[in-house]
């Protein structure tokens, strides 16, 4: 009978093994054997954004949410008082009409605008701004239980790839929910489509809000009754894959700001205006925000990828670390907008493939309470693989890992944390532009501008003040440390301004000097807490920079940030008129920013670059050679033009790149928004050349209102002139150089073609004083700009700077067969600024008076409060970045989860390649490992069991047989010994 039974269980056991292989084999079809898309495209996406102010129609925000009719009465008693009539409010017909809102969009005529004031004195009324209109352009070129919501361009209702739409909703002006672009389906397919190109989280509850027409428009307040919505629905995730420049729309920042502090998590697109520096776009370029990057499948940054800074700071500080992560955003493939799959690029295609992470992390991690937009960044950015040779402000913190930001999910404590999470002004490429300059005594403080993520709570604050602490064997004691941060954490994040200096005792030494600074975050106790404390968090931040003594002044050029101006809020145009698909100069004009490949060939050559974000009364002219003034807009206070006339003459010398400025032509390059039916009138040219002029008419010099274009040669070197201005007058013992060009201004105005011979455009000029200094004018920047440059022009800017720094006149120039005689100015009239122009609304010089703008008071120069230091007698951590942990979790020990077969399409498929789909090994790396190490310990089982099967008969075998007397020996257990040691569960 027991022969019997062991020969059935080893039956059962070959058949077990046999019925294993073949559900194997079923399992692995069913995971990678997918249907190929037939018919897919792989087309790059770009996407260009603007808005503009709607005439006539305001938004009124309140302090609170009220009904229709209680915000309808605000607005009537505030009105009342001001005898306007002709008012109306303007319905929105949409979802969100039903419930109780916190702004009301208005419609008052041109002629009745001083009601506006009297609206903001009501006490339930916190704000009036006027309504936006968002224009958005497409161009194609060669998990459970989350509430996951997608503003676009819609989705059709039948769509095959989507299981799970819980609610699609309408915000436009056009009677459809339907995508008539294809943009939104792709989007939405990347989070959660369940066949084909199957997105991340197939089973996650999608919210399809259409905001956009098929003709790209949107509006502001269609964005702001569509977050208002999303807030009453709760929804979980928002990915927003749109963006523009305009920071400064404040509605549409505070109701983003307000999304947040209710626990949503958004994800937005940073841009596609790559590869140029300081392209952000916003919301991504919101702390509160999660901002995506995009890289190709070679884990390259994507051409197309904004890169940072953020500018919101300038010209005063300096902005943030943006992107805050990348991920793939080229070939991507995604839903079609009646079914099937394409192919598209752009970094509205990564920022789905971070919310679709986002969503899957979100119904993964058991403590679902711990989960808000702080905890969610904490995690990505601390998982996130950096990439190398790859500077912060093109990669943020890394490329995404779905797995690695699990396992951190899943042993989160809240807690305070910093981006980025040290300062390392000597590792390089990362830290660039930081470590690309080391730093001296007597220099621009250094200023590093740290995000603080919260994760314990949406408000916090910091406690006491931060503490600067240098490791004296480490050389900290030889710099000092001041800050600047946020009063308030809210929503989720704050700021810390760091300003770092050289003391006086290190002015002559030269090595690397180190500390940390440390920072305690604390935030009201949960509501369910019974201790009912505070929730505090310490964090700290290295720092380590690099020391060197002073250069010389002759090396030092210091560039003037503070006169420059950028959109928003202004309508400041192009540098280069031929641009006339970009319009707006809004990129900084920072070196760090489009002025980034000046720089680095400034470095290259020896020279120190420092920025003065203040007035020209708060610099020390005799620390440096040069002043470069490149692409000014901004006007001058009285008290700069006398001090910088004192300091040429005490030795300072000048460089002015200019740019065109031309009234008519200014009038002519307005244009008229269809949508909005109203008028965009520049504030100024290229640069404010009357400004310009009065600063430099002590030295007898001027630009004209010229505007000239063309190529040339110059000292053997081709040169293009764009959008130029000529040198009206000019001292005449001075050097000038003259080409011939055509009349760009005159094409502009009339259409018409003329060319112009002996347009003076450098001059070069030595004060003659004793000790004075050098001045040099230039009347076009392009050729510096990084934004529309065609040919480059550093190597005059080289000769420029042998000129002003060492008196050296380049024979080139001196002995040029294009050299003049310098213009007298008798026969220009010098260009008067446009009568009517708002410059004084955006100025940090003018202001509005009664007779026309006038300046300001002067400002104050920006004064530090230096930290007290507080020594540490111990040794510094020698490698920053691995240092720092998020609460030091060990990965290896976090249980990952059972993930489904099934994984999402994100790459699309080469020629001759199968149809099976994976993900890129960077966003879940170890899948292989993972799926070999629940495959092991089952086959070592079966294993085990056929080898103990095998002992048992044999001992059956021994006692059927007749007993022989033997003398008796210890025999081991073998049935104890064949199991085989535990596996580690995975």
């Amino acid at each position: 009978m027991t022969m019997k039974l062991v020969h059935i269980w080893l039956l059962l056991l070959v058949v077990l093994l046999c019925g294993k292989k073949h559900l194997g084999d079923r399992l692995e079809k069913k995971s990678f054997e997918k249907a190929p898309c037939p018919g897919c495209s792989h087309l790059t996406l770009k996407v260009e954004f603007s808005s503009t102010v709607v005439e006539y129609e305001y938004i009124v925000a309140f302090n609170g949410y009220f009904t229709a009719k209680a915000r309808n009465s605000f607005i009537s008693s505030a009105l009342k008082s001001s005898a306007i009539d002709n008012w109306r409010i303007i319905p929105r017909n949409n979802p969100s009409s039903d419930y109780p809102s916190d702004f009301e969009v208005i419609q008052i005529k041109e002629k009745q605008k001083a009601g506006l004031l009297t609206l903001e004195d009501h006490p339930n009324i916190k704000r009036v701004t006027p309504q936006r209109k968002v224009f958005r352009s497409l161009k194609y070129t060669e998990c459970a239980n989350v509430r996951v919501a997608v503003f676009d361009t819609g989705l059709s209702e039948k769509h095959p790839h989507f299981k799970n739409v819980k609610e699609r909703t309408n915000w436009t002006n056009e009677r459809t929910l339907d995508d008539g672009l294809g943009h939104g389906t792709f989007v939405a397919g990347v989070i959660a489509s369940m066949r084909e190109c199957q997105g991340f989280a197939p089973d996650a509850e999608l919210h399809i809000f259409r905001v956009f027409t098929n003709n790209q428009v949107s509006y502001t307040s269609w964005f702001l009754d569509a977050f208002n919505y999303a807030i009453l629905k709760k929804i979980d995730v928002l990915n927003l894959s749109i963006g523009g420049p305009d920071f400064m729309d404040h509605p549409f920042v505070d109701k983003v700001w307000e999304l947040t502090a209710n626990n949503v998590i958004m994800v937005s697109a940073i841009g596609n205006d790559g590869p140029l520096y300081g392209t952000l776009n916003n919301p991504a370029d919101q702390m509160d925000v999660i901002g995506v990057g995009g890289i190709d499948f070679e884990d390259n940054i994507a051409r197309f990828s904004s890169r940072g800074m953020t500018t919101w700071e300038l010209p005063g500080g300096y902005g943030r670390v943006k992107p805050d992560i990348v991920t793939y955003g080229a070939g991507v493939r995604g839903s079609g907008v009646k079914g099937g799959c394409r192919a598209l690029s752009g970094t509205s295609v990564a920022s789905p493939v971070v919310a679709g992470a986002v969503t899957l992390l979100v119904s993964t991690v058991q403590r679902r309470e711990l989960v808000n937009p702080a905890s969610m960044k904490q995690a990505l950015i601390a998982a996130a693989r950096r990439l190398p040779g790859v500077n912060m402000f093109e990669q943020g913190h890394g490329k995404l890992d779905l797995l690695r930001a699990y396992q951190i999910l899943s042993s989160y404590k809240p807690q305070a944390s910093l981006s980025p999470s040290y300062i390392d002004l000597t590792e390089c490429p990362y830290m660039w532009p930081y470590c690309s300059q080391p730093i001296y005594y007597g220099g621009m403080p250094t200023i590093v501008n740290v995000t603080i993520l919260n994760g314990m709570g949406v408000t916090g604050r910091i406690v006491d003040k931060p503490e600067w602490q240098p490791y004296l064997p480490q050389n900290g004691d030889s710099i000092e440390v001041a800050f600047s941060y946020s009063s308030v954490l809210w929503p989720w994040s704050g700021y810390l301004a760091i300003s770092i200096s050289v003391t006086k005792q290190a002015a002559s030494w030269e090595g690397v000097a180190q500390g940390h600074v440390t920072v305690t975050v604390a935030s009201p106790a949960e509501v369910d807490s019974n201790s009912g404390a505070e929730q505090t968090s310490t964090v700290k931040l290295p720092i380590k920079v690099k020391i060197i003594p002073a250069p010389p002044r002759s090396k030092r050029v210091l560039w003037d940030q503070y006169h420059n101006l950028r959109y928003p809020p202004g309508y400041f145009p192009r540098d280069n008129l031929r641009m006339k698909n970009d319009p707006l100069d809004w990129n900084g004009d920072h070196i760090h920013t489009n002025f980034r490949d000046m720089y680095q060939h400034l470095r290259s050559m020896g020279y120190f670059v420092e920025v003065l974000g203040s007035p020209f009364t708060c610099f020390d002219a005799s620390q440096y050679g040069t002043l470069l003034m490149v692409d000014s807009e901004e006007e001058y206070f009285p008290e700069e033009v006398a001090k910088l006339r004192r300091d040429v003459g005490n030795g300072l010398s000048l460089i002015v790149f200019s740019d065109w400025y031309n009234t008519s032509v200014m009038r002519k390059v307005k244009f008229y928004d269809e949508n909005t039916r109203q008028w965009w009138m520049p504030d100024t040219g290229g640069a404010n050349i009357p400004a310009l002029n009065e600063l430099l008419s002590v030295w007898n010099m001027g630009f004209s209102d010229g505007l000239y274009e063309g190529d040339f040669t110059l000292a053997n070197h081709d040169m293009y002139y764009a959008s130029g201005c000529s040198i009206a007058k000019f001292p005449e013992d001075g050097i000038v150089i003259t080409q011939t060009f055509k009349d760009q201004g005159l094409e502009v105005l009339k259409q018409e073609a003329a060319v112009v011979e002996n347009v003076p455009i450098l001059g070069l000029y030595q004060i003659p004083t004793e000790g004075g200094g050098r001045i040099v004018l230039y009347g076009d920047s392009n050729c510096l700009d990084d934004s529309h440059r065609q040919k480059d022009c550093f190597w005059l800017l080289d000769a420029l700077l042998q000129f002003t720094s060492y008196g050296v006149t380049p024979p080139s120039l001196s002995h040029s067969g294009a050299r003049q005689r310098p213009p007298s100015g008798a026969r220009s009239v010098a260009p008067e600024r446009m009568e009517g122009n708002h410059l004084h609304r955006y100025s940090k010089v003018l202001e509005a008076r009664l007779g026309g703008p006038e300046p300001r008071a002067l400002p104050a120069c920006p004064h530090l409060s230096w930290a007290k230091p507080q020594p540490l007698n111990e040794t510094a951590p020698s490698n920053l970045w691995k240092h720092q942990k998020l609460l030091s979790i060990d990965l290896d020990k976090v249980v990952l989860p059972s993930f489904r077969p099934n994984r999402p399409q994100v790459r699309p498929l080469s020629p001759g390649e199968s149809g099976a789909w994976d993900i890129p090994g960077g966003i879940m790396p170890g899948r292989y490992n993972q799926e070999v190490g629940q495959t092991i310990p089952v086959f070592a089982f079966l294993g085990a069991m056929v080898v103990l099967a095998f002992f048992v008969v044999q001992i059956n075998k021994a006692k059927s047989r007749p007993k022989r007397r033997k003398p008796r020996v210890k025999r081991p257990q073998l049935v104890q010994q064949v199991h085989p040691p535990k596996a580690p569960s995975v």
